[in-house]
């Protein structure tokens, strides 16, 4: 593989250099056969995102708590597949195949805010769904349109504000091994794989935000639905099972949808450094484009409300 010069020598901190960004290696002949289906798949992942925002804001029924959720979500899946959609498709295209450093922390910053605001969001949708199944009565007078915006700004500066200083960090690290990031886009590990300089404090505070954000969600998200399940069963008739299942099977495929991938990206860059490098990116890839691709067709089919004004929208677009 022909490396520049610039992807050899050492980089001193605060200097913007460029990385290598990776795409399938070995394969290059074959990108261009690759970006069909890349390229669909971001077509599709950002006219989906984009069509259940569209619904949910010009149907005044859906102006409630459990689709302002959704839209937090469908808007989430749409800001990640655009901050990814230049690097991954460049390469592919042959537009790109380096990043300067800058560059790289801004992408990295968005992809780890995002992804911790994927899971907050779940979260919050997790204890909208436990109002509504536990305490049907209060759901209106709890869930209120002032307290849905006090939790997306806390949903906000909980994903974007906390993760700064690791983010920032990596702007004065001394990067001296070669400058070949494993996917095709910035991730925080990937950076901290090159650095020479002490990343203990980015390394342990990186795994503070882990654990308090990503771990604990999902502890809540599980805990919650021991509560709706306690619940049930203290009814146990057939309607209320087909209740909750109805309800919450959406809910759940997104939460596996998300949380399957990133711990397996997470065990890749652990324990994985004898995978090849197409590996490393298809799984990073799946990460990436997953979520936001399979979230709306989920939602489509498994939420009645969204999937009858989605066949609304495309008879009027046929007719």
């Amino acid at each position: 593989m022909y490396l520049s010069s610039r992807m050899i020598t050492s980089v001193s901190p605060g200097t913007n250099s460029s990385f290598l960004l990776t795409g399938f290696s070995g394969m290059e002949q074959q990108y261009p056969w690759f970006s069909i289906p890349f390229s669909s798949i971001y077509a599709m992942m950002l006219l989906g995102n984009c069509m259940v925002l569209h619904v949910i804001w010009t149907e005044p029924n859906l102006h409630q708590p459990m689709f302002y959720f959704l839209s937090m979500l469908a808007l989430t899946d749409l800001c990640m597949g655009l901050s990814t959609v230049y690097t991954v498709l460049g390469i592919l295209w042959g537009i790109i195949r380096e990043i300067n450093l800058d560059s790289c922390i801004t992408q990295s910053y968005f992809i780890h805010g995002l992804s911790f605001m994927e899971s907050s969001v779940l979260l919050g949708m997790a204890f909208d769904r436990y109002i509504a199944i536990c305490n049907p009565l209060r759901y209106s007078s709890i869930l209120t349109n002032s307290r849905i915006s006090k939790i997306g700004l806390t949903i906000i500066g909980r994903s974007f504000f906390f993760i700064i200083p690791p983010i920032i960090h990596l702007k004065f690290f001394n990067y001296c091994h070669f400058h070949i990031l494993s996917h095709s886009f910035c991730l925080r590990q990937d950076l901290l794989r090159l650095a020479c300089s002490d990343i203990r404090f980015n390394s342990y505070y990186a795994l503070m935000l882990v654990i308090c954000i990503l771990l604990l969600d999902a502890i809540l998200i599980l805990f919650s639905y021991i509560l709706i399940l306690k619940s049930v069963l203290a009814v146990a008739s057939r309607e209320e099972w087909h209740k909750l299942f109805q309800t919450c099977i959406s809910h759940v495929c997104a939460v596996l949808v998300f949380y399957i991938p990133i711990i397996s990206l997470t065990m890749v860059h652990r324990f994985g450094k004898h995978l090849s490098p197409v590996a490393h990116v298809l799984i990073g890839n799946i990460y990436i484009l997953f979520p936001p691709l399979i979230n709306p067709i989920i939602y489509s089919v498994k939420t009645q409300q969204i999937h009858t004004r989605m066949l609304r929208l495309f008879s009027l677009k046929r007719y």
